[in-house]
């Protein structure tokens, strides 16, 4: 007997030919009776993927974007399509275990309240866990979380995101000016704002491999590697979650340091490397863009806070006291910008 319950499985891709079989057959090929629909937004890609999809998959809905987006309008226009009660939005270079909408679809209608959910996330290339949902630290830079026997976390990554549909639309879907990255970070800390729970299941999971559909993000021969885009993304990104987030009184405890600590390490990258273009593209333009895009903070801010309902203690539970980028140096170095 098919489940009431269906699932839209919503899957935003760009020249992802290398990828894009393993990752629509690892949702075909799922466990269980359930009812589930695949879409598939194509954000301009000049691989043949449009053509591959349709020929291969005829049963997909496939949206054809004539210009490249960016990952928020992509499942933005995905999920105003969808017609199943939880949505899961995937990465194309995602792999889902064969039970895994399976346990995600039972332990959604275990709660007794709605909640953004994911599964353990494991690399690609190595099979090692990466993570189990993410703590933040204080400057908003993602903690894995390898605790097994942790399930409340501050953020999931937009990988494997499953959220009930209705959810999604109270919280607006994603913020269409970020363009790419973070956007799993700010709509987990709107939904935990807001009182819904983020949580990040034990058992059953998906394959990734990082870095492949947007570049960067990943480690080669023991060293971090990402790009001048995906880097200042992802600077600008988690400044803004932060700037939208933070109860009043610790955001102006905190604001002021992460701007000076943001310059600081453009400069030493910067001399490190020899090239001006670390700090101009990258931290100088963070600060610049929190300045141009001050009036649509400042309503979005207002917007989150007013709907409020975690105290800030609640709010800042699941972070880490430690700050993740001296981790990371400790144990990488400095990154590699290319």
């Amino acid at each position: 007997m098919i489940q009431s319950s269906s699932v839209s499985v919503c899957i935003a891709n760009y020249n992802g030919m290398a990828v894009i079989d393993d990752c629509i057959r690892s949702v075909l090929t799922q466990q269980g009776r359930i009812d589930v629909e695949i879409l598939v937004h194509d954000d301009a890609s000049s691989d043949g993927s449009v053509s591959h999809i349709r020929e291969q998959y005829p049963n997909i809905t496939l949206i054809t974007s004539t210009d490249n987006v960016g990952f928020c309008i992509a499942n933005n226009r995905m999920a105003a399509m969808a017609k199943g009660k939880h949505i899961l939005l995937l990465n194309n270079d995602a792999v889902l275990y064969p039970d895994a909408l399976q346990t995600l679809l039972s332990a959604a209608n275990r709660l007794t309240e709605p909640a953004i959910l994911s599964l353990p996330q494991y690399d690609a290339r190595t099979g090692k866990l990466i993570d189990r949902g993410c703590l933040l630290d204080p400057f908003f830079n993602p903690v894995p979380n390898l605790d097994p026997l942790r399930s409340d976390v501050a953020m999931v990554i937009g990988a494997c995101l499953w959220i009930p549909s209705d959810m999604w639309h109270v919280l607006g879907g994603f913020p269409e000016w970020f363009e790419s990255v973070a956007e799993d970070m700010y709509l987990c800390c709107r939904a935990r704002l807001a009182g819904y729970a983020i949580l990040a299941l034990t058992t059953s999971g998906y394959r990734h491999w990082q870095g492949s559909s947007f570049g960067g993000n990943c480690t080669v021969n023991d060293r971090l590697v990402t790009t001048f885009r995906r880097r200042a993304l992802s600077e600008r990104n988690k400044t803004f979650v932060m700037v939208l987030s933070y109860p009043a009184p610790i955001l102006q405890l905190i604001f002021p340091l992460h701007v000076m600590l943001l310059l600081a390490e453009g400069l030493i990258m910067a001399l490190v490397r020899h090239d001006h273009k670390i700090f101009t593209t990258i931290y100088g333009a963070t600060i610049k863009a929190v300045w141009f895009q001050r009036k649509r903070l400042s309503t979005y801010r207002h917007l989150m806070q007013a709907q409020q309902c975690a105290r800030p203690f609640e709010f800042i539970s699941v972070f880490s006291g430690i700050p993740h980028k001296w981790r990371m140096l400790m144990r990488y170095g400095f990154p590699k910008i290319q």
